[in-house]
């Protein structure tokens, strides 16, 4: 058997180092190249174009709110007049229902006059005329 003699922990280490520092360089000048810029610039150009159609959105989902408010408050606005009218038709019907009841009660009142007065005149003919 021949004597195999391994790398000792030193070189090792050392082969190690020297490794992660060429890939280190390697993906440097990888990061350095114009590839990289390009592709950088698009991502960046992308990113631009979507922030602006987002902003975009939220603008228009801005005057769709403000103009949801506008439907919302003049439709409020049309409900109290209606509420309004309402109100005044039910108090003028209410004022028409007051008048004839204060008319029916004098009318019965009337009756129940006539009638009390009928049977005074009678009682008062029956003494006389008995």
């Amino acid at each position: 058997m021949s004597n195999f003699r391994t790398p000792d922990l030193h070189q090792r280490q050392e082969a190690g180092a020297a490794a992660k520092k060429a890939l280190f360089e390697k993906f440097k000048a990888a990061a350095a190249g114009p590839r990289v810029a390009e592709k950088q610039a698009t991502l960046e150009a992308v990113s631009d174009a979507r922030a602006r159609r987002m902003a975009a959105r939220e603008a228009a989902r801005e005057a769709q709110r403000a103009e949801r408010a506008a439907q919302a408050e003049k439709e409020a606005l049309i409900m109290q007049e209606l509420q309004l009218q309402a109100d005044e038709r039910q108090r003028t019907l209410d004022a028409d229902a007051a008048e004839r009841q204060t008319l029916l009660l004098a009318e019965q009142k009337a009756a129940r006059d006539a009638r009390y007065a009928a049977r005074k005149a009678a009682k008062k003919v029956r003494r006389k005329g008995l």
